[in-house]
């Protein structure tokens, strides 16, 4: 508990405070402690690889050019990586160090405690509730919105769109940026969440519609980063065999958000209108926020390390201690890190066949479900005549069909996909995707049988039933798909998944401006059979890649060919 505690932003602050005195580390304890970073016995394989494997007749690597190579191999990955001359060497294999390849298992998060991490990814779900319910909870006060600043439908609905527009956006700075060594995930979360509560007084207070549709797409944009680096969180915490558990915990939360939202804004639009809606987000990100400030700890491996080597220079006065991500940063200037942060996430998004292919098939199932979403009050309100607060229970189905979908999730993970693991704990990304293959046939059965059993001969229980489904079909989709991209791009899983919520968030901010017009010249039973139909046409996708998306990877020069 007090490592977790000292990798909090408090207790980052709290050591900043007091200079190092307080939660303090075991080598600031004990300065020798350091020492063992650099690897004891077996140390040129554990300093140049990070692991203890390797071939004994490999030969000693030798110094070429600033770079340390063996033959036609070098040190680190397949890139070749400068060493600073002070480097130290090891004095028993003497071969140059890596100081941030020791045997210290505390540095790697997906070491940590089953405890431990159950509790991040408690905070992870937290967060991206807080964050995913802001766009369906205003989606209850439109009506209000409509009569307070006497503006169409259309207008009003932009305060939902620019929300989801913004949320889309933003991940495609804040994913990238949490992925560089010196800022981390935690200054990212903490910071844009901060943004996102205090941003929400002037929306609730705002006088004209301009003003509040400029704010919801502010606040939109600052309160992304959980709706991107949340699975990246994830990916730092559980190695490849247990994160799809994780990711599917986190599903769950990101399904309730949208769920929650109408059923908890539903009931505070009808007694105290729009602005409630807006209140009641400001307390629930208020609470998320002093509830991680406390308690949620760094998890990029990559700042744990950096923040490390920068405690072992200062303790040793040896610049030369650099942790591996900053000796790789050594080769790049200020401009080409920044054309790196902010154009990393289009270019995997539209040079990536397999990237492009997984996020249209995800962007269409979230446009489907925020214009299919817009239909819930035609046919509730319309021809059920629920009143608004009750509108909201409407909703619930959805949220049943996620958790009865999460038994079944697990039990296929722990029977049937955890045989497909290699002993390194690895699996064959491709693998991920059968699960995906009976999820897209569920989002059609869901919309032919809303659109056709919304009719006031038929009891409302009957639709409720049907979108159920939804759940089912989106819960398996993102799962096998998020997993897929984590798997298949390891080493850019944030800017993936940024790449893959920029796209899906476009999509979701566009299809809501014309939704009532489609429904009501359409009629509800034709416009879901449309959108069921144009579901379908998508549903190869996961079967292609499931059978030709090996070959489509190992051409890639960014994804993964090891397996």
């Amino acid at each position: 508990m007090k490592d977790l505690f000292r990798n909090t932003t408090f207790g980052i602050l709290l050591r900043v405070i007091t200079r190092g005195k307080v939660l303090q580390y075991d080598e600031e304890k004990d300065p020798s402690i350091w020492k063992r970073y650099l690897a004891p016995e077996l140390s040129a394989h554990m300093a140049t690889h990070g692991n203890l494997g390797g071939d004994a007749d490999e030969g000693v690597l030798r110094k070429e050019s600033g770079n340390f190579s063996n033959g036609n191999r070098t040190s680190s990955d397949s890139s070749r990586i400068r060493i600073p001359e002070n480097t130290p060497i090891n004095e028993t294999s003497g071969v140059p160090v890596d100081p941030e390849k020791g045997r210290d298992v505390n540095v790697n998060p997906q070491n940590w405690s089953s405890g431990k991490k159950a509790f991040i990814s408690f905070q992870i779900c937290l967060l991206t509730f807080s964050v995913y319910i802001g766009s369906a909870i205003y989606s209850a006060g439109i009506e209000d919105v409509m009569r307070d600043f006497r503006v169409s439908q259309v207008a009003a609905t932009l305060g939902l769109t620019l929300f989801v527009l913004g949320y889309g956006i933003g991940p495609m700075l804040w994913a990238p940026m949490s992925e560089m060594p010196a800022i981390g995930r935690n200054p990212v979360y903490i910071g844009t969440l901060t943004l996102f509560v205090i941003l929400q007084v002037p929306t609730a207070l705002s006088v004209n519609l301009g003003m509040l549709l400029a704010f919801r797409f502010i606040t939109g944009f600052v309160g992304s980063p959980p709706l991107a680096n949340g699975g990246a969180t994830i990916s730092d915490i559980y190695p490849p065999k247990q994160r799809a558990y994780a990711m599917a915990v986190w599903g769950v939360g990101a399904v309730c958000g949208p769920v929650m939202g109408p059923l908890i804004g539903g009931f505070a639009a009808q007694a105290k209108g729009w602005r409630w809606t807006i209140w009641e987000l400001t307390w629930l990100s208020s609470f998320s926020l002093v509830f991680l400030f406390f308690f949620f700890p760094e998890t990029s491996p990559a700042n744990i390390l950096y923040r490390r080597a920068h405690r072992l220079r200062k303790l040793t006065g040896n610049p030369s201690l650099k942790s591996e991500a900053e000796i790789a940063a050594e080769q790049f200037t200020p401009r080409e890190i920044a054309l790196m942060v902010l154009v990393r996430p289009f270019t995997l998004n539209f040079q990536e066949p397999i990237v492009l292919a997984l996020n249209l098939y995800i962007a269409l199932i979230y446009g489907l479900l925020y214009i299919w979403f817009e239909s819930f009050p035609l046919v509730f309100i319309g021809i059920y005549h629920f009143n608004l607060g009750q509108l909201g229970l409407a909703f619930i189905g959805i949220l049943v069909g996620a958790l009865l979908t999460l038994p079944f999730m697990v039990w296929y993970l722990a029977a049937k996909q955890v045989k497909y693991f290699n002993e390194k704990g690895e699996i064959k990304p491709e693998k991920r995707l059968q699960i995906a293959m009976v999820g897209a046939f569920a989002i059609p059965i869901c919309l032919f049988w809303f659109g056709w059993s919304a009719r006031p001969s038929i009891h409302w229980i009957m639709p409720i039933i049907g979108s159920g489904w939804f759940s089912v079909g989106a819960f398996l989709l993102f799962n096998a798909i998020l997993n897929y991209l984590a798997d298949a791009y390891p080493d850019y899983a944030a800017s993936v998944l940024a790449g893959n919520d920029f796209m899906r968030s476009c999509v979701g901010a566009a299809f809501p401006l014309f939704a009532t017009a489609m429904y009501k010249n359409l009629g509800i039973n034709w416009a879901s059979t449309l959108l069921a139909l144009l579901s379908c046409v998508f549903i190869p996708i996961p079967f292609a890649l499931y059978f030709y998306g090996e070959r489509i990877r190992h051409a890639s020069k960014l994804a993964r060919h090891d397996l």
